[in-house]
């Protein structure tokens, strides 16, 4: 356990990750918004985070959310709180043990998502 939370602490990645919206619907977070990962030492690129907003996890903006890399799609959730949005995306993590993570988190108002962080654990 110590040497999976050491591990945990040391691979955390952070990028900045600016997302411009194709569904841009005022009050709302629902569509598919373009995701640029930079200045990650290994999860630069091009991704598509598909998010909708349906109030289904307590919040009134917040619902599931989809991660969509070049080959794969990773299932997560995501929510709205005062303006801050948090995007959570998790996933086997190929070492037979729970869970490795994804966690996007940046302002959000009126629709619109701005640059954010981005955070992995591997």
């Amino acid at each position: 356990m110590t040497r999976r939370v050491r591990s945990i602490g040391t691979v955390f990645v952070l990028a900045v990750f600016a997302l411009t919206t194709s569904a841009a619907m005022a009050q709302s977070y629902t569509g598919n918004w373009p995701a640029t990962v930079t200045q990650s030492h290994r999860s630069n690129g091009t991704y598509c985070i598909s998010l909708t907003d349906d109030g289904s996890y307590g919040f009134p903006h917040s619902g599931e959310a989809s991660l969509i890399p070049n080959d794969n799609s990773y299932p997560g959730y995501f929510t709205v709180v005062d303006g801050l949005i948090t995007v959570t995306f998790t996933f086997p993590s190929g070492e037979g043990d729970c869970c490795d993570f994804i966690v996007f988190t940046a302002r959000a108002t009126n629709g619109h998502i701005g640059k954010g962080v981005l955070i992995i654990s591997a």
